[in-house]
């Protein structure tokens, strides 16, 4: 069976399905989420992805990220996902959302809802190797600084949000 996303509007109202690889080919605003798992030391788990994934392999990218299946909250599928690709379980909070737009050489477009959550975890992750080529943990001094000298290391959607990221925990800790 074909994965389906969520169509969704501007709000995140959802306005239909479409299988996966056309959502992307086509550029349609689908419904998404990111994890960000920080260990005690405020280090943030990273993932590089497989380097057979369908667009950015072998990037740098935050914990794990997908798309919630229809019928299924966002939550949900983030537990879902973060168990299959990490082999992670973690009490995940649910901190923003933010939409973007970033097309890639292989003809295909990422155009995502993304809700964001958080987790805190000194777990080890025991990765899908289908869907993960390698994790590390790092400080999120260093990683702003590494992707301003090596932007083509990371996925767009990091770039994007970690930003925003940061003002959050900054933010959370006064």
């Amino acid at each position: 069976m074909n994965e389906q996303v969520i169509l969704v509007d501007k709000n995140d109202l959802p306005i239909g399905q479409m299988e996966k690889m056309e959502a992307h080919e086509k550029g349609a605003l689908h419904r998404a989420f990111s994890i960000f798992i920080f260990n005690t030391n405020n280090e943030l788990l990273l993932q590089q992805r497989a380097v057979s994934k369908y667009h950015s392999g072998g990037l740098w990218t935050n914990t794990c990220c997908s798309h919630p299946r229809v019928g299924e909250n966002n939550l949900d599928a983030a537990n879902r996902r973060l168990l299959e690709e990490m082999g992670m379980v973690c009490d995940l909070d649910y901190i923003f959302n933010f939409t973007y737009r970033a097309e890639f050489e292989e003809g295909l477009t990422e155009h995502e809802l993304d809700h964001v959550f958080f987790g805190i975890s000194n777990q080890l992750p025991i990765i899908n190797t289908e869907e993960v080529e390698s994790y590390k943990y790092v400080d999120l001094a260093f990683l702003k600084a590494d992707i301003n000298i090596h932007p083509e290391l990371y996925t767009p959607w990091l770039k994007i949000c970690l930003d925003k990221v940061i003002s959050y925990l900054e933010i959370a800790s006064k």
